[in-house]
């Protein structure tokens, strides 16, 4: 397609909502050469840079999260609603988009309703089995829901629903560094783990296998380790591990996660809709630590939907200890019948093609249109 398209990705601010979107932009941008795309979101440090190294447009709008945080907090963010609607519009008028797409986020609402306001096609993309407030509110007026799971709570199935699995980047323009890291001197015949608390990092998880890892016989001759850490725990993490005199690659953030995710054989992760995405598409058997205020829980619910299929171990953060831990990494990295059962029931589950099949059908909407 050489027609010129342009495209409004809004939401972002965490990497659950923006890489699902930036998968669909490069799969656009892959059948249509002259698609022009802009991403509208938040002032988020991660957002600005994340869509800077993937060369996108970027605006902002005014927006907070309604959900959450004192009665003030509500008062002045369901206030600044309106002023986003109102910035919306403008850019909207503005750009002249063909199609709208948002990805969840509470940036992504404004957004949304100012496309329906002034009659520009959209659609929004649920990552989770449960959709959040801004999504369900979004499903009432617009024309098309892309869901991840095949069963999403809360919406009812119709001609509007399209089950299309959850949009995966394909590759990353962006290459690890790898002078001077824990990745140059990896041993390819070790078992790699790949620890990650999504774009945030998470806590929990990074305390637990440090432990985990303390408790162990001689961890850096057995394991390669890769740690996605977040930027708060980042320094500690590392020294950790320099204290044990672990050679692992522990960072706040890696750009090209396809990539590390091609190196490990095992992941310890939350439960995020993406990141399963990712998961299955790998073949990768995991352990999976739902977050647990996540809202109305929709990790667990993300997370089920492998274990049941015994694709993954589940284990409450109530219940996460570094023993517990320990014990699951060894069992699962000792019994390689088991890690190949659940890398073949992980890929069953996978859908690869989310990213085009939503894009085929952005484009076409024009197309049929004409």
């Amino acid at each position: 397609m050489n027609q010129g398209f342009r495209l409004i990705i809004a939401g972002g601010k965490t990497g659950g909502h923006l890489f699902p979107g930036i998968a669909v932009a490069d799969a656009v941008c892959r059948l249509c050469r002259c698609a022009d795309i802009v991403f509208i979101g938040t002032d988020s440090p991660f957002e600005i840079r994340t869509l800077e190294h993937y060369g996108y447009a970027h605006k902002t709008i005014l927006s907070k999260p309604v959900k959450g945080g004192s009665i003030f907090n509500k008062i002045f963010s369901t206030g600044l609603v309106g002023v986003s609607v109102i910035q919306s519009v403008a850019m909207i008028k503005k750009l002249r988009p063909d199609f709208v797409l948002g990805v969840g986020g509470f940036s992504s609402f404004a957004v949304v309703v100012a496309a329906w306001i002034c009659n520009v096609p959209n659609a929004i993309q649920e990552q989770n089995s449960i959709p959040g407030l801004t999504n369900r509110l979004l499903s009432r007026i617009t024309g098309t829901v892309f869901t991840s799971f095949e069963k999403t709570k809360g919406l009812a199935p119709g001609p509007r629903i399209k089950y299309v699995g959850n949009p995966v980047r394909k590759t990353c323009r962006i290459s690890e560094n790898q002078a001077g890291s824990g990745l140059s001197s990896f041993d390819p015949a070790r078992f790699t783990i790949l620890v990650t608390g999504g774009s945030q990092g998470a806590s929990t998880i990074n305390r637990a296998f440090i432990e985990a890892v303390s408790l162990m016989d001689d961890p850096d001759a057995r394991f390669n380790i890769i740690h996605q850490t977040g930027e708060k725990d980042k320094k500690m993490v590392r020294k950790a591990y320099q204290d044990m005199g672990i050679r692992a690659d522990a960072r706040a953030f890696f750009h090209d996660m396809p990539g590390i995710q091609d190196l490990a054989d095992m992941v310890i992760a939350r439960a995020g809709a993406g990141t399963l995405a990712e998961i299955c598409i790998k073949g990768l058997p995991s352990i999976l630590i739902p977050f647990p205020y996540a809202a109305d829980d929709h990790q667990t619910f993300n997370a089920m939907a492998l274990a049941e299929k015994k694709a993954a171990i589940v284990i409450k953060d109530s219940s996460l200890t570094g023993q517990v831990l320990k014990e699951a990494i060894e069992e699962l990295a000792e019994d390689k019948t088991r890690l190949k059962k659940m890398q073949k029931a992980a890929r069953a589950l996978a859908m690869p093609d989310a990213d085009e099949k939503i894009a085929s059908f952005i484009l076409n909407f024009k197309k049929n249109r004409e």
